[in-house]
């Protein structure tokens, strides 16, 4: 008999389909079934789509409202300008809120169907992106689906999208630690390739965000994901007008970096909340054509994340 991770039970073991955290999952009537005590065959579907995405990157936050997708954003714009040898892919997790169309400037596209499946949209010649947001008739329609309806339709993001040669699949992910994030995991970590899957954690300064993504890093622990490290979004805000810098969101606890020493997780650096980036993210321009300490601290934080990503 297998071990039995936290949370997951995992398929083939004795609390398969019968523990708490299979309640609403669209497998649990396989997974309890003792006469098919086989792998999910979605699982073997995702890593046939996407066997030729060399890195999966998370980007998570146990509370919403931090800037997760906004510093997707930042990240695959900067990666896809400066290392423009190398492909990139951006896909949008967040079924009920996506926004990555429009923060990358590609909002009212439209989805092509082949032979091979899905075709990501493109935003420039080494960044493409997958939303369900492509395929809503409006930006103003509701998504209102059960957690099994939005599993179903991240199994077929991963497994009907035809991501072609990508170094680095950049996954902005809703908030918290709950039906999408597990099954994002399930089908996307792979033990016996254990260098492929990673997550990237966005917080900002304040203890309520803190204690959310203090949980964030332990769902990560517990389901064996490795930790590139911690963002800490619109640390501080400097006026264009007077040069003053004011904490918007202060740190009573020494904010994102003393988290991260307490908890052993490396900490990255700070992005401070700058109009200049929030007015791009609105219009879909490129940031990386504004030059200015935001940017220069982006290319810091991405430095490391290569760094990381590269020495697995």
């Amino acid at each position: 008999m297998q071990e039995e991770p936290e949370n997951c039970p995992g398929v083939g073991t004795e609390n398969a389909g019968k523990a708490s955290a299979c309640a609403g999952c669209p497998n649990q009537r396989l997974c309890s079934d003792p006469n098919t005590k086989v792998e999910d065959p979605g699982k073997a579907l995702v890593a046939q789509s996407m066997r030729e995405v060399k890195q999966k990157l998370l980007v998570l936050s146990g509370k919403g409202g931090v800037g997760k997708s906004t510093v997707t954003t930042l990240l695959s714009r900067y990666l896809a300008r400066v290392y423009s040898d190398r492909n990139f892919g951006v896909l949008d997790v967040d079924i009920c809120g996506p926004s990555q169309p429009r923060l990358l400037g590609v909002e009212g596209e439209n989805v092509h169907q082949s032979g091979s499946g899905w075709s990501p949209v493109g935003v420039d010649d080494n960044l493409c992106l997958m939303s369900i947001g492509f395929l809503l008739g409006s930006p103003d329609d509701a998504i209102i689906w059960r957690g099994p309806k939005k599993n179903g339709m991240i199994r077929q993001f991963l497994s009907e999208v035809d991501w072609g040669q990508l170094d680095l699949l950049i996954l902005d992910t809703p908030p918290g630690t709950s039906d999408e994030h597990l099954s994002i995991v399930s089908y996307l970590r792979d033990d016996s390739a254990p260098n492929t899957l990673y997550a990237l954690i966005v917080t900002t300064p304040q203890e309520v965000s803190l204690l959310d993504v203090r949980k964030e890093i332990n769902f990560c622990k517990k389901q064996r994901i490795p930790i590139l490290g911690v963002v800490e979004n619109m640390s501080a805000f400097r006026c264009g007008h007077c040069g003053q810098t004011s904490e918007i969101f202060p740190a009573k606890t020494g904010g994102a970096a003393v988290m991260c020493a307490e908890m052993e997780v490396p900490y990255l650096g700070a992005l401070p909340l700058d109009p200049q980036v929030t007015k791009a993210c609105d219009t879909g321009e490129d940031i990386t054509d504004i030059k200015n300490s935001t940017i220069e601290a982006l290319a810091n934080i991405c430095q490391k994340i290569v760094m990381g990503l590269e020495s697995a």
